[in-house]
Parts: structure tokens; sequence; C-alpha cells
């Protein structure tokens, strides 16, 4: 199970470290360009901060670690019936 939730950690952070690169080179490209194309970026970039899609991330990792504890305890039931 640890290396489960090891493996769950490291996409955590990559999905994590993806959304900060991402926002920075959205941001870059939009005051390179400027205009309305900068106020679209603008906006893609409020709705992917707290409020938006990385928002969520405490949300997934509670979800996907009491996930993989129910999961452990289920199967570990299932064994002892046997």
């Amino acid at each position: 199970m640890i290396n489960d939730l090891v493996g769950l950690g490291y996409g955590i952070v990559v999905f994590g470290i993806l959304i900060g690169v991402g926002s920075v080179v959205l941001g870059n490209l939009g005051n390179s360009i400027g205009g309305t194309a900068n106020t679209n970026v603008q906006s893609v970039l409020t709705q992917l901060g707290s409020s938006g899609l990385s928002g969520w991330l405490p949300a997934i990792i509670a979800i996907s670690i009491g996930l993989l504890f129910l999961g452990a305890f289920l199967i570990g039931r299932g064994n002892r019936r046997r």
C-alpha cells in the first residue's frame, strides 16, 4: 500500500507543477501578445487559480488517500473470511 501512496504522491506533485508552469507560461504569453489575447489569458489563469482547477487539488488528495485506505481494509477483510 505504501507503494501506491508513493505513486499517488508523485502524480499529485506532477499535477501541481504542471499547473504552476502552465500558469507562468500562459501569463508571459498573454503579456507579450497584449490586447484581447491578454484579457483572455488572464481569464484562463483566474479559472486555473485557487477558485478553479487547482482549488480541487486538496479534495483530490483526500479522496484518493481515503479510497486507498478503504480498498486496503476491504481487501484485508476479504482475505480473512476464507
